[in-house]
C-alpha cells in the first residue's frame, strides 16, 4: 500500500542534514553548461555497467516527471556491462541511434582504466595503451556525432573509483582514480572543442568520498567494490546533473499567506484561490503546478545495500529542488493543525507556521502521496527496461562477432548455450536470453513499459488542494 512508504521518523533528521550540510559540502559543480531537456526529448545514456545496473538516469527523469508534469520526455539507459570506448563505438549504430535520440549523455572510462593490469609492473605502460585505444575509438563516435548536428551531445566524466574506502578490503588498484581523471580531462577538453555539454562527476564525487571518510573510514559512494554507486551514489549523480543544467532553486511551490491581512502574499508556481481567515484559523484552495520529488526508501538494484533517500545527508538536494514551502504569517499565538483534503498532516505553532514549513519533506501529504505513486511506476518502467539491457549484452557481447547480432534464430541460442558454459557473466543473462531471443517477448516488454509511461503521465499533473489551518490545544 501507498500509504506504509510514509516517511519513518529517521528521514527527516537525514533530509535536514542535507541541508545543514549545504554550505559546507565540497561538491562545487562548475557554471551550467548543459541545457535542460526539452519537451519532447528523447535522450540517450550511454555508457557502461555504472549506466547498464544504474538508477541516475531514472532519478533525473522522475525529477523530470514530478517537476515539469507538462513536459514529457524519454530517458533511455544504453550502457552495457563491461563496456570500453571500443565496445560503445561498434554499438553506436545499432544500439544508441536506433533510439532516433535528440541528446546523447556519454559516459566511458572505468573498463577503460583497467583492473588487474594495475598489479603488473609495467601498469603505466599498459595504461597509456589502453587510454590510446580508448582515444582512438572516441574519437571515431566523435566523428559520427559532428555529423548528427540535430543532436545535442553531453559528455560526462565517470563516477569515480575509490581506492581509499576501507567499506572492502577487495579491488584495490592503487593509481587507478588518477587515471580516470586523465580521462575526464580528455573528455572535457573534446566536449570544449565541438562546444558540446560536459559534466564532471568524478571529482564532486571524489570531494564527498574524502570529506565523510574523514569522519568514517568505512563510507564510499561505490562501498561494494569501489566500482559502482550505491543507490545514494546514484541520487549524488542525478544531483550533480541537474545542477549542471540550471535547474537548481527552482520550486515545487512557494506559498506566503497573511492571515491577519487577509491576503496571498506570494503564490510560486502554485495558484491560491477562496483564502477564508476566521478565528479559528485559515483556509484556502492550493494549486502546485510541480510535485514533489519522492525519495525512495527501499534499496533497488542487484547487489546494493544503500536507499536513495541516503543521499539528503550528503548533497543539499532538498534546498536546492525540493522546496514546496508553505508560510502563514499573522496567526495568534499557539499551536495549529495543519490539514490538506481535512486529513490530518501536523502541528505546528504559529512562530513555524511564519518561518515555513517545507511541505515536501512530509510524505504522508496527498501531493507526495502522488508523488510516490509515479515514482513507483518508473521503477516498474525501470526494471522491464533492465531484461532488455540485458538482452543487448548478450546481442553485443556473444552474438555481434560470430555475425549472429539480432539474428533470433537458433543458432543465435546455441551460441549463447555454449558460450555461457564459459562466461560467468554469459550464464548469468543466459535466462533473460531464454525469453528475449523472442521478438514478440521484446515487444511485449515494450509495450508494457509504454503503458506505464502513459498512466505516469497521466497521473502526474498536480491537483487542486484544500488547505487548513486550525488552532488546537
Amino acid at each position: 500500500m501507498i500509504l506504509n512508504k510514509i516517511l519513518k521518523p529517521g528521514l527527516k533528521s537525514i533530509i535536514c542534514a542535507g541541508a545543514i550540510l549545504a554550505g559546507a559540502a565540497s561538491t562545487t559543480v562548475k557554471a551550467q553548461t548543459v541545457a535542460p531537456f526539452k519537451n519532447g526529448d528523447r535522450v540517450a545514456f550511454v555508457g557502461n555497467s555504472i549506466t547498464d545496473g544504474g538508477h541516475y538516469h531514472s532519478y533525473i527523469w522522475l525529477y523530470y516527471m514530478t517537476h515539469f508534469p507538462d513536459m514529457r520526455i524519454t530517458c533511455y539507459n544504453v550502457g552495457i556491462g563491461g563496456d570500453v570506448a571500443k565496445q560503445i563505438a561498434r554499438r553506436f549504430d545499432d544500439d544508441v541511434l536506433t533510439k532516433n535520440p535528440t541528446v546523447i549523455a556519454l559516459t566511458w572510462g572505468m573498463n577503460d582504466t583497467g583492473y588487474f593490469e594495475w598489479y603488473r609492473p609495467d601498469a603505466q605502460q599498459t595504461l597509456q595503451s589502453r587510454l590510446d585505444t580508448s582515444f582512438k575509438y572516441y574519437h571515431q563516435m566523435e566523428a559520427k556525432l559532428q555529423t548528427l548536428p540535430n543532436i545535442k551531445k553531453i559528455l560526462i566524466a565517470s563516477s569515480p573509483y575509490d581506492e581509499y574506502t576501507y567499506a572492502t578490503p577487495n579491488n584495490i588498484y592503487r593509481g587507478k582514480s588518477a587515471a580516470l581523471l586523465k580521462v575526464a580531462d580528455f573528455q572535457e577538453e573534446a566536449a570544449r572543442k565541438n562546444n558540446w555539454g560536459f559534466i564532471d562527476l568524478n571529482r564532486p564525487m571524489t570531494a564527498i568520498n574524502k570529506r565523510e571518510q574523514e569522519k568514517n573510514p568505512t563510507f564510499s559512494l561505490t562501498p561494494n567494490d569501489r566500482v559502482h554507486p550505491d543507490n545514494d551514489g546514484h541520487m549524488v549523480m542525478a544531483y550533480l546533473i541537474l545542477k549542471a543544467q540550471g535547474l537548481a532553486n527552482q520550486y515545487v511551490a512557494d506559498v506566503i499567506v497573511d492571515a491577519s491581512a487577509k491576503k496571498v502574499i506570494k503564490a510560486e508556481n502554485s495558484k491560491i484561490n477562496k483564502l477564508e481567515t476566521t478565528a479559528n484559523g485559515v483556509s484556502f484552495d492550493y494549486l502546485a503546478k510541480s510535485l514533489p520529488y519522492p525519495l525512495d526508501t527501499v534499496s533497488r538494484g542487484w547487489g546494493n545495500k544503500k536507499r536513495q533517500s541516503e543521499a539528503m545527508k550528503l548533497v543539499p538536494f532538498m534546498k536546492e529542488f525540493n522546496q514546496e514551502l508553505l508560510t502563514v504569517k499573522g496567526l495568534a499565538a499557539g499551536n495549529y493543525q495543519l490539514k490538506i483534503d481535512n486529513e490530518p498532516i501536523g502541528k505546528w505553532s504559529a512562530d513555524a507556521l511564519a518561518a515555513g514549513i517545507n511541505l515536501a519533506e512530509l510524505t504522508n501529504t496527498p501531493q507526495y502521496q502522488q508523488a510516490i505513486q509515479i515514482m513507483d511506476l518508473n521503477e516498474e518502467r525501470w526494471e522491464i527496461e533492465r531484461r532488455l539491457r540485458n538482452h543487448a549484452f548478450i546481442e553485443f557481447n556473444v552474438l555481434y562477432d560470430k555475425g549472429l547480432l539480432n539474428a533470433d534464430n537458433r543458432a543465435a541460442m546455441d551460441t549463447v548455450e555454449k558460450v555461457a558454459k564459459k562466461e560467468i557473466f554469459v550464464a548469468g543473462n543466459k535466462p533473460n536470453y531464454l525469453l528475449s531471443q523472442y521478438k514478440s517477448v521484446r515487444q511485449a516488454w515494450q509495450m508494457e513499459m509504454d503503458v506505464l509511461l502513459n498512466q505516469i503521465y497521466k497521473i502526474n499533473k498536480p491537483v487542486v488542494h484544500k488547505i487548513s489551518i486550525t488552532p488546537v490545544n
